[in-house]
């Protein structure tokens, strides 16, 4: 099966017992929770599958989580779906880094630990700042960027047409909420979460985790791999550190991602993740895509029988 696009899940997605049905029915899922439990040095498949809750939404556990579980399911759909050759890969968020490792772009050891580091500066940063984020739904970008400028906010993710989230000050993320109707947004939401994601109150973030993509053994990707920051394909390891590192505080720009994708003739998508919030997201974009979502075993094996 070719000319299929790998997406992977951002945070977000994750959910206690995820990937335990993988852990229980294969021992190519066992090894690699295995060899992720002593690369990060304590058991991260614990707290996949047991949690408590509190624990695997932290930051500093649910991107290696995400990391994990994605590359998990893409190896178990390898096993099963002959011919398997992806032609390009892309994820939401942290889940560019769980792209970059489907790629080839660096081992998945490394991989894993970048996505480590990376969660806990960014919890770091959360707990520094008081930050919150907002989504808005209804409303056209010029709308919402006049919006965001008026109250002093970023803007940290173009998910959707009529879905795009503001990130910022509790202060200013509180008056874009308020304001939102007044820029022609239909609704507006306060996000449940710890911080200010993709804002410059993660600045603290983004210099931590440079000085460690530095040192990260990194090549070119064996498959393109499209970018959040620039919503561009990126193929020097130069520029992917750079694109990994300015996401941090950057927009994700998921619209222009996977309308990149279908304009180069790609149609046809595997979302890897819990929970299908890709598999909604590009279904907004472009009705006509289609999206397969593996998130368990029964889903991976009635992908695999409609893939084969």
């Amino acid at each position: 099966m070719s000319d299929v696009v790998l997406l992977f899940s951002g945070q977000g997605a994750q959910k206690v017992g995820m990937g335990k049905d993988f852990h229980e029915a294969s021992e190519t899922a066992r090894a690699l929770f295995r060899k992720a439990d002593a690369a990060l040095g304590f058991s991260l498949s614990q707290i996949m599958f047991e949690g408590p809750d509190e624990q695997l939404t932290r930051t500093s556990r649910c991107q290696p989580a995400l990391y994990l579980h994605g590359l998990v399911a893409l190896e178990l759909l390898r096993e099963r779906v002959g011919g398997l050759e992806p032609v390009a890969a892309a994820g939401l968020s942290l889940g560019e880094f769980t792209a970059h490792a489907a790629a080839g772009t660096f081992s998945f050891e490394d991989g894993l630990k970048i996505v480590a580091r990376r969660g806990l500066f960014m919890e770091e940063a959360c707990q520094a700042t008081e930050g919150a984020m907002a989504a808005l739904i209804g409303g056209e970008e010029e709308g919402v960027r006049a919006l965001a400028a008026e109250c002093d906010v970023d803007v940290a993710n173009f998910n959707a047409p009529g879905q795009i989230v503001l990130s910022g000050t509790v202060a200013g993320i509180d008056a874009a909420v308020e304001k939102a109707r007044d820029h022609g947004i239909r609704r507006a939401i306060k996000l449940n979460v710890a911080g200010a994601y993709h804002s410059r109150l993660m600045q603290s973030a983004q210099d931590k985790l440079a000085a460690e993509l530095k040192d990260l053994p990194m090549q070119t990707p064996g498959i393109p791999v499209v970018c959040n920051y620039g919503a561009s394909v990126v193929a020097d390891p130069a520029e992917i550190r750079s694109m990994l590192e300015k996401q941090v505080t950057g927009s994700v720009r998921w619209t222009e991602s996977i309308k990149l994708l279908i304009e180069k003739g790609h149609r046809t998508f595997i979302e890897l993740g819990p929970g299908k919030v890709l598999a909604g997201l590009v279904a907004k974009i472009d009705k006509d895509a289609t999206v397969y979502s593996v998130e368990d075993l029964a889903s991976l094996e009635a992908v695999a029988e409609q893939l084969d």
